[in-house]
């Protein structure tokens, strides 16, 4: 018998950094997955913070940019599975239209670069589960995805 049921999800904060002209922030994938793919700054939930506060404190790590968790909007969640002896993962992707500063690749080791696209000129190299989030915020603004799950 699997334990996947009683492993707790992995809980991921995403978070779009969207301009007034609608241009999105992604960053390039460093590290050994998803190995020069983009995605919007993530992170995992630490101990004893809410979604939207990892996805504050995330961003800041990962760009430099600060932004206040009560100007973060929640516009779409996935779960994601990933095989039948791991447990899930459950993404909140928040979009941020407010913040101070300008990205800066704080985290060189695991990022080869942050750049700005348009809706309509998103790269195809896109990490599939964050693909999921970021479509999904896209076309059914704050909607659940369920990626990857296996059939009935």
């Amino acid at each position: 018998m699997s334990n996947t049921h009683t492993l707790p999800p992995v809980v991921d904060m995403h978070v779009l950094v969207r301009t007034e002209d609608g241009k999105l922030l992604l960053s390039q994938r460093g590290g050994p997955y998803g190995y020069g793919q983009w995605h919007a700054p993530s992170g995992k939930l630490d101990p004893g913070e809410t979604p939207v506060e990892g996805a504050a404190r995330e961003l800041l790590e990962e760009t430099g940019l600060t932004v206040d968790p009560a100007d973060l909007t929640l516009v779409h969640t996935v779960v994601h599975y990933q095989s039948a002896d791991t447990a899930h993962r459950l993404g909140f992707f928040y979009e941020a239209t407010t913040w101070r500063g300008e990205p800066v690749n704080r985290e060189p080791a695991k990022c080869l670069d942050l750049r700005w696209f348009a809706d309509h000129d998103l790269p195809e190299e896109l990490i599939p589960y964050p693909a999921a989030g970021l479509h999904g915020a896209l076309t059914d603004r704050g909607g659940l995805t369920f990626h990857n799950w296996p059939a009935a």
